[in-house]
């Protein structure tokens, strides 16, 4: 694949009024949005969102309808992977008849930048045997040699597309804290698709929230929380904000909590302010996503 490289910024990815049409219709659209670096970024939305076509477009393995799409300062001219980027979906492609030495032999063989001795480490460190054939080990074992050679090719971008959704709660945490450590120390750039909210909260550092293919949040994670609050009351008490001030709203049997805007957090009693979570901010907008589809 050719690379074309503009002027500009080499940030990671910068997408300016990007779009991607299919015969279906728009599955994103004036996409505009930077991918900072050093970050750990949540790529969030429901199902149809738009998440998997915005990773093919960085990829290139997919060309923009619409607008541009630049990786660390190249713009794709083919189908084809930026060199400083690695991609890992949930479908984890291994072969199962080879020696999980033989799948880092491979790695090297088709990889210029490839670190034998770092790829071996991060196998080591998972405790999976070197001798052992892809085809037994378990799926915890196959998501970490996936890794390893996602990493082993010492990306400046690493693309998670749902790579940990066949795991158990306990793999998906442990793979999930190699993950966020090695990004850490590699200064890797990460961008991970997950429909478990929970789980990013204590991962991610910054929040792309993509719906009806269009992007509806977008920042460092610290920031947009700041930003935010929930006010929480009696289920009977009357709303103290505006309707159209209120980003999301649930109830149970005695009360009830709303997302607004952090300026409306001194509405006084019953109301009582609060900070949000990240995986109540993003579920919050994802509803309201769902209503404006729906409407």
């Amino acid at each position: 694949m050719n690379w074309q490289r503009p002027s500009g910024r080499a940030v990671p990815v910068i997408a300016e009024g990007l779009g991607k049409k299919y015969r279906r219709g728009w599955a994103l659209r004036e996409c505009s949005v930077e991918i900072p670096d050093n970050r750990i970024v949540a790529l969030v939305g429901p199902n149809g969102a738009g998440k998997s076509t915005f990773m093919g477009l960085i990829t290139g393995m997919l060309a923009p309808t619409a607008g541009q799409i630049s990786v660390f300062g190249d713009r794709p001219q083919g189908n084809g992977l930026h060199p400083a980027v690695s991609y890992l979906s949930q479908a984890k492609p291994l072969y199962k008849d080879f020696t999980v030495a033989e799948t880092l032999k491979l790695g090297a063989k088709t990889n210029p930048t490839w670190d034998q001795k770092y790829a071996e480490y991060l196998v080591e460190q998972a405790q999976v045997p070197m001798k052992a054939k892809v085809g037994t080990l378990s799926g915890g074992q196959r998501t970490r040699v996936a890794l390893a050679l996602a990493l082993g090719r010492k990306p400046r971008l690493l693309l998670l597309d749902e790579p940990l959704a066949d795991l158990d709660p306990l793999a998906r945490e442990v793979v999930l804290r190699t993950l966020v450590t090695e990004a850490r120390n590699q200064g890797i750039t990460v961008l991970l698709s997950s429909h478990v909210l929970a789980e990013l909260e204590n991962v991610c550092d910054h929040l792309l929230l993509l719906g009806n293919g269009e992007v509806q949040v977008a920042g460092d994670v610290a920031e947009l929380l700041s930003k935010h609050v929930v006010l929480t009351g009696p289920v009977n008490a009357p709303v103290p904000v505006p309707q159209q001030k209120i980003i999301g709203m649930t109830v149970d049997e005695h009360r009830r909590r709303l997302l607004v805007p952090v300026e409306l957090a001194h509405v006084g009693q019953p109301w009582a302010p609060s900070a949000p979570r990240l995986g109540e901010l993003a579920l919050a907008y994802m509803r309201r996503s769902a209503l404006e589809k729906a409407a």
